[in-house]
């Protein structure tokens, strides 16, 4: 039978609106549908459906025409019991088609005849097309050509979902790593233009994203300081990244929109296509603050200790050396001075050992505790009665409501924490003075302060007195230590499950207070 001219047209229109389709419509189902209607259409058919097949999840109906809602059920069916485990175009297709046509016969539709095409790719059959017709007339040769053509269509839109699709996911994939990622990252197209930063970067810099976005790399990227290595600039004035393809370090000072300093690490490390053309550069920004701050304590820390181990043991060997002399005989009280001064710095030096030793458990998270119920009144009376014997000049108060409640701890330790902030009280109140501890309660917990009347914490100071090794320097110029009681003090204090704070709106002096929890 020969094709009439209007249906030829109708034909080439169809095709050329699904081929635009295809190229502007990414909604696979949208598509699909046009290319179901249009093949029912032009073979003239009363329905038609289009089943994927995924190796892992069998056969699935996306699209129908012309059925209804029971019937697309029934389909739906029909299609669960096809297993995806043979070879889909001389068993599965053959099969789905032979149960489709039993199907539609055993229905009030009365299908006489069906055609059905599959959908493949160079690789594989990805599904199958299927246009049914419910009057005795075989599918000609021209109407296979054209169902092909429609087939080879959807296979085409199919194969574009699942790029875009798996380019999507893609994109998300990446969007989530570098949201993630705790550096801050920049992409750079080849003239040095930021397209991409992630959040951390911003929360760096400063500034919203959309204030750094489309500028070049040296209105973001200026250096105060340059501890090591070179800057991009110098680096692209040496070659790179043309001479090579690895990546550098550059180490400094990064001058930020407020004019702050930042210390950051960046690496850079560039894109190239497969041709070797330069694509994208990409520069992982990340603040070693904390690596500086190491570093610096460290280097206290060698200070401090070498200092205060130094001092002793000197003023020990000294002593020692002195009283052993062969040329010289000491009297009662001279001998009983020096040998004074030797338990002093002795005793000085087995508490910075066993202060050190305790910094160490604590950063090792195995401070020992042995918890019991306390009785902080008569804890704190206990260790007030102890420094009334070694200051004429302070007056000790110890005052607490009653029946103030139990608290669960360790006695050792929480002595420790009492003799350290009522030795600071005494050391930085030289005039003398009340030396007060006392306590209240509150709702789930207890309240205890040490106060004197020294000269008082600064505000600048305040913040970081629980800091290992950290010393005012008004102190350091007045008074040995190496920084570890508070340190301590506070380590031992937040095991408790307590704080501890200095009281700011106290101005007679220092003071300072921690809480306890309320033992059940």
């Amino acid at each position: 039978m020969l094709m009439l001219p209007d249906y030829r047209v109708r034909q080439r229109d169809y095709l050329l609106e699904i081929a635009q389709a295809i190229s502007q419509e990414l909604d696979i189902d949208i598509l699909l549908k046009q290319i179901l209607q249009y093949s029912t259409e032009l073979l003239a058919g009363q329905a038609g459906l289009i089943a994927l097949r995924d190796e892992h999840q069998g056969w699935q109906m996306v699209v129908t025409h012309g059925f209804s809602l029971e019937e697309i059920s029934n389909l739906d069916s029909l299609f669960e019991t096809v297993k995806t485990r043979q070879d889909p175009l001389r068993k599965e297709i053959p099969e789905i088609s032979k149960k489709l046509r039993k199907l539609m016969q055993s229905t009030d539709r009365g299908v006489a005849t069906n055609v059905g095409l599959p959908l493949r790719t160079k690789k594989e059959v990805i599904g199958v097309i299927f246009i049914f017709r419910n009057y005795a007339s075989l599918f000609s040769k021209n109407d296979q050509k054209l169902l092909q053509n429609f087939a080879n269509q959807a296979s085409i839109a199919i194969q574009n979902a699942k790029l875009y699709t798996q380019i999507s996911d893609e994109k998300e994939r990446m969007d989530a790593l570098l949201d993630a990622v705790a550096d801050g990252i920049l992409i750079m197209n080849p003239s040095k233009r930021i397209t991409r930063i992630n959040p951390t970067f911003a929360r760096l810099w400063g500034e919203h994203k959309d204030c750094i976005l489309g500028k070049k790399h040296e209105e973001i990227i200026q250096f105060y300081s340059i501890e090591h290595g070179m800057t991009l600039e110098d680096a692209e004035a040496g070659g790179w990244p043309l001479s090579s393809n690895t990546a550098f370090y550059v180490e400094g000072d990064l001058i930020l929109p407020d004019d702050s300093f930042l210390p950051v690490g960046i690496t850079y490390a560039p894109l190239k296509s497969k041709d070797g053309n330069l694509m994208n550069i990409i520069a992982s920004v990340r603040d070693i603050s904390h690596f500086r701050q190491a570093e610096e304590l460290k280097s206290t820390f060698i200070s401090v200790v070498s200092h205060e181990l130094k001092t002793p043991v000197a003023l020990i060997k000294g002593y020692v050396s002195t009283l052993r002399r062969d040329d010289a005989t000491w009297d009662r009280d001279i001998v009983q001075d020096s040998l004074e001064v030797i338990e002093e710095e002795s005793d000085r030096l087995a508490e910075l050992i066993e202060n050190l030793l305790d910094a160490s458990r604590i950063e090792a998270g195995a401070l020992a505790m042995n918890t019991i119920d306390l009785s902080i009144p008569t804890l704190a009376q206990h260790i007030a009665n102890i420094f009334k014997g070694q200051s004429n000049s302070h007056h000790f108060i110890v005052d607490f409501p009653e029946n103030f409640p139990v608290v669960l701890g360790d006695e050792n330790r929480i002595s420790q924490v009492f003799k350290n902030l009522i030795s600071n009280a005494i050391k930085y109140s030289k005039y003398g003075g009340e030396i007060r501890i006392d306590g209240y309660v509150r709702k789930q917990d207890v309240v205890i302060c040490v106060s004197d009347q020294g000269p008082g914490i600064s505000d600048q100071d305040a913040p970081r007195i629980f800091d290992r090794f950290y010393r005012a320097e008004s102190a350091m110029r007045v008074h040995k230590g190496a920084g570890l009681g508070l340190y301590l003090t506070r380590a031992i204090v937040e095991a408790h499950n307590g704080t501890i704070w200095v009281d700011n709106t106290y101005q007679n002096g220092a003071k300072i207070c921690f809480s306890l929890p309320i033992a059940e």
